[in-house]
């Protein structure tokens, strides 16, 4: 690849800085050299050697302004604020329509959280600058960080206007956009973004993105499929067109695209994990066991492969394999209650009552907060005739789940068993209370109590 005339000078001047440290020579740099050699380093986290060139320079060109302001963008690095505002001051009184000099007081007010007055002395600075697009990008940042989305949004439009190749500008009116529920909007705004800029390939990728947010899977598609025109190396494009072409049960053309990526980078376990779940849906048992297997060979940390795994299994009622699968993610993951409520089931389906029941109590003691896990867990306790334990997770449950009929009918039932008959009735008249038509439920869980005349009494009584 060609460089550029500037491109060489800056190599040429970097080369000889780092030359001159090791012999300890002292050569000559004019300022700008200096300037630049000493952001390089900013840029690359080298503030040692920042500083060291910043020291050097300022002994060959003590009265240029632009190291002075270089020196301040240092100060500010390193939070030395009130010295860095003393410096800025001094140069304004030298070049008062300096537009550097209300960009780094504006960073620095920014730095103390006065956000207000950042914009203000970056307005100011738009009166002095030939370059608007860096300082409207400027201002755009420091409304995002007042949650001003729609008057961030507004400067990054102003900073695209003025440069429309500036991509974080364009991501960032994006983000905007979505963040305030505007994704029609914002395709409106990318469809004109894209009329003068056909070949950015981060507007078509974005315009994909909104698609699919919104459920257009076909406009997606042939967003993502145009990112993916311009740049073939486009890895997220080719990522996000594989996620719509499954929404769009196009499978063989989902895989493809997520082959892709894999070809461009080394696989993700995500990749991986979607290509198996696109064979599992076309009928290809042993090419989605295959990938699902890659995926956690890839990423065992992964809990969705693990999960794939199992529940391929389960899906075919290979109970035995699916909880092999399921105790190698626990010997992992013991914390993981996704894998715990996946224990419990497959061990209730092999009729292993004892190590469903701990599988269930697992998964809520590690947040499963769904009721279905808890109304199992309980079912499993009655089965094994816990009836104390179960009346116990019930109560717990009904904190969680205040109002919630199949907990009331669960209590009510397990209190009549005990022959508590106030507490089961007060249960009894809370579940009538909020589902009568489910009654039936009582009947399904605890047929000897529903047959209770006293029971079917109160539940006559209740009807009328």
């Amino acid at each position: 690849m060609q460089l550029s005339d500037e491109e060489e000078d800056y190599n040429l001047s970097l080369s000889k800085f780092e030359s001159m440290l090791k012999t300890n020579k002292v050569l000559f740099f004019d300022s700008e050299e200096f300037e630049e050699i000493i952001l390089h380093y900013l840029d690359m986290g080298k503030a040692n050697l920042a500083k060291k060139a910043l020291k050097l320079a300022l002994e060959q060109h003590p009265k240029s302004t632009g190291l002075k302001l270089v020196q301040v963008e240092m100060l500010v690095y390193d939070d030395k604020l009130d010295i860095a505002e003393k410096m800025l001051n001094e140069l304004y009184a030298i070049e008062p329509t300096n537009e550097e000099i209300f960009i780094q007081k504006a960073n620095i007010y920014s730095k103390r959280d006065n956000h207000e007055k950042a914009v203000e002395l970056l307005q100011e600075a738009l009166k002095h600058t030939e370059d608007y697009a860096d300082v409207y990008n400027l201002i755009g940042m420091e409304y995002l960080f007042m949650d001003n989305l729609e008057k961030a949004k507004k400067s990054f439009i102003k900073c695209l206007e003025e440069d429309i190749e500036d991509q974080s500008a364009l991501y960032n009116v994006v983000y905007c956009y979505e963040f305030l529920d505007q994704n029609a909007d914002a395709i409106e705004y990318i469809k004109k973004y894209i009329d003068k800029n056909p070949y950015s390939e981060i507007a078509w990728h974005q315009q994909g993105r909104l698609h699919y947010g919104l459920k257009e899977y076909e406009n997606a598609v042939r967003a993502f499929e145009y990112a993916t025109y311009i740049d073939d190396e486009f890895l997220g494009a080719f990522m996000e067109n594989g996620k719509a072409l499954e929404r769009l049960k196009r499978y063989e053309e989902a895989i493809e695209n997520y082959q892709r990526t894999i070809e461009l980078d080394d696989p993700t376990s995500y990749a991986l994990l979607r290509i198996g779940k696109c064979h599992e849906k076309l009928g290809h048992k042993a090419e989605a066991i295959k990938y699902f297997n890659k995926t956690v060979h890839e990423d065992p940390l992964l809990d969705k492969g693990w999960i794939a795994i199992t529940d391929f299994y389960v899906r075919q009622k290979n109970y035995p394999k699916a909880l092999y699968y399921v105790n190698k993610a626990l010997a992992i993951d013991d914390q993981n209650r996704a894998y715990w409520k996946r224990y419990a089931t497959i061990n209730k389906a092999m009729n292993l009552y004892e190590e469903a029941e701990h599988g269930f109590r697992k998964a809520v003691e590690y947040g499963d907060a769904n009721l279905d896990t808890w109304l199992f867990w309980v079912d499993i306790l009655q089965y094994l005739g816990e009836f104390e334990n179960a009346i116990m997770t019930l109560l717990q449950a009904s904190e969680f789940f205040p109002e919630e009929y199949e907990v009331e009918y669960r209590l009510a039932g397990f209190y009549f068993l005990l022959n508590e008959e106030e507490k089961g009735t007060f249960h009894l008249s809370n579940g009538l209370r909020l589902n009568i038509k489910n009654r039936t439920l009582l009947e399904e869980l605890f047929p000897l109590v529903w047959e209770r005349k006293s029971v079917q009494k109160y539940i006559a009584k209740h009807k009328k």
